[in-house]
């Protein structure tokens, strides 16, 4: 599941190194919005882990 992050990390310093500044804003965008993404399916995946169920 990180292998699109690193992809866009990989593609952002590959433009910043050649000075395409369009890719590297739109690799940035990208980076952005995964890691949004990423952030609340942490924050569902650590409440829902957290439910016990004690019906024994």
């Amino acid at each position: 599941m990180l292998k699109y992050p690193l992809l866009f990390l990989i593609i952002a310093i590959i433009a910043g190194i050649f000075g395409f500044a369009g890719i590297v804003h739109a690799a940035a965008g990208i980076a952005k919005v995964l890691f949004v993404l990423f952030l609340i399916l942490f924050v569902a995946s650590f409440f829902m882990g957290r439910r016990s169920k004690s019906n024994v």
